[in-house]
């Protein structure tokens, strides 16, 4: 993308507050790029520092939402409200209202695809696995996984179990020598190391 674009419409956004779908349809943010623009529009309850948010991440009552530092949120669901009260409305004519806070402390991550219900407390140090449907409060330190979400280890248990795989990996020097998460200079030999690993003859996978 045209660098003069990008700083165009990151200005638009800045100054009025308003094109957010724009900017991530035409700048193609990363998940810090996205939290950091979040972080100042999404109109959170709160917000800590270092916040990294995928664009594919759907919350749908902001407000009610409270997310400390060092949380990243990949394509999960946060799910602030109950809409059936429409329904019981409707039909039963009651006027109600079902909502609630989630609150995600510190230093924690929640995997692709996870859905995290009303009056829910997560963490602080937790992980929720991918696909995990959580509906009760996630204890510090711990990792959830399954439908209703359940405790599966400690967070430094996963730690280790992490650790213990990657010392088999015959790329783990490069890794090692990676500036972040990611690293484009190195991203295309790691690539081509692992295929050969894991899809090559010593039937890794």
């Amino acid at each position: 993308m045209y660098g003069w674009l990008r700083s165009a419409i990151t200005h638009y956004v800045n100054a009025t507050g308003r094109g957010g779908s724009m900017y991530k349809k035409l700048c193609s943010p990363n998940a810090r790029e996205w939290g950091l623009y979040l972080s100042r529009w999404g109109k959170f309850h709160s917000v800590g520092s270092n916040v990294h948010i995928n664009p594919g991440c759907c919350i749908t009552d902001p407000e009610l939402l409270r997310i400390g530092s060092y949380v990243g949120l990949s394509d999960c669901t946060l799910i602030g409200h109950d809409a059936v009260v429409a329904l019981i409305e409707v039909r039963y004519g009651k006027h109600l209202d079902s909502v609630g806070f989630i609150d995600i402390r510190d230093n924690c991550f929640i995997g692709h695809g996870a859905i995290i219900m009303p009056r829910v407390t997560i963490g602080p140090d937790a992980v929720v696995a991918a696909g995990a449907v959580v509906t009760k409060d996630v204890p510090p330190g711990t990792v959830v996984g399954g439908n209703p979400a359940k405790v599966i280890c400690t967070t430094e248990q996963l730690i280790e179990r992490v650790e213990a795989r990657c010392n088999a990996y015959p790329w783990i020097d490069l890794v090692k020598q990676r500036q972040g998460a990611y690293d484009a200079e190195l991203e295309p030999k790691l690539t081509a190391v692992r295929q050969q690993y894991f899809f090559g003859d010593g039937n890794h996978g």
